[in-house]
């Protein structure tokens, strides 16, 4: 059947072979060039040389897109969640298809009547996040999602250190610093700034302490901040070994006389 046949090509656990079928594999290719274009439309001197040509492509684009689309709300009706009109419903609010929707509105958006030059610029940026799109024919990304979901607790609580650590150290710079530079660290939000650029490890050097005691106190929370960056590393690169260990060594699934699917 068709919608089969479809389902095979758009749905990359479907189809039977290793890597991307010959459809999924076209629709890398369109992405990241729709990207390019979408780059590329953001100079000036482009867009004003030849703007009729930027819109006729993203026009092509779109009509791919939007044909893609309806192709994989067709075939969605191979599983059973997606079947009916319910189940078409579903799959219209699922993650990836809302993901597909948004690649698709900026082009439609731009038609409404609005001037602002914010808003333009927007519309074109947007463009870009089509490359969120190839998270679907990606390992990595359910990888990464894996290991977040495996790590969110040991994540969060370094998040939550990194917080702590961030107002203590803006609060005890406010304390020191604030009658010499009350600019910079005259408040316990407008020292955030500083002790955010610090524990990063960023140090932009705009505002920096005076005071000797301001010194100790940034030179505690800069050696502080590396630490507290180390520790997100680490908790995801064991994370992401544990879900690759666990993908290659799942037991194999024999369909067939010779034939084996990992």
């Amino acid at each position: 059947m068709l919608r089969e046949r479809l389902h095979r090509q758009l749905t990359p656990g479907a189809w039977p072979d290793s890597g991307l079928s010959p459809i999924n594999r076209v629709v890398c290719v369109l992405i990241l060039l729709a990207s390019l274009m979408a780059v590329l439309e953001t100079e000036p001197t482009l867009r004003q040389a030849a703007p009729d040509m930027f819109f006729a492509i993203e026009a092509v684009f779109v009509a791919l897109f939007l044909a893609e689309y309806g192709c994989r709300l067709y075939a969605a009706g191979e599983e059973p969640r997606y079947r009916g009109i319910s189940g078409r419903i579903r799959y219209v609010f699922s993650f990836w298809a809302l993901i597909d929707l948004l690649a698709i509105l900026p082009f439609f958006l731009a038609f409404l009547p609005f001037n602002n030059v914010f808003l333009l610029r927007m519309m074109r940026v947007l463009r870009i996040l089509r490359l969120a799109r190839l998270g679907r024919f990606s390992r990595a990304w359910s990888a990464l999602a894996e290991a977040l979901h495996a790590r969110s607790y040991e994540l969060l609580l370094s998040v939550g250190v990194a917080g702590l650590l961030l107002l203590i150290s803006a609060a005890c710079l406010y304390v020191v610093e604030a009658a010499d530079q009350p600019e910079a660290f005259g408040s316990v939000p407008r020292a955030l700034w500083w002790s955010i650029a610090t524990l990063t490890t960023v140090g932009y050097g705009d505002v920096t302490p005076i005071t000797p005691l301001g010194k100790v106190s940034a030179g505690i929370t800069a050696v502080a901040g590396i630490g507290i960056i180390a520790m997100p590393t680490g908790i995801l690169a064991a994370a992401f070994s544990d879900v690759f260990q666990s993908k290659d060594h799942k037991p194999e699934r024999r369909h067939g006389a010779g034939e084996v699917e990992r």
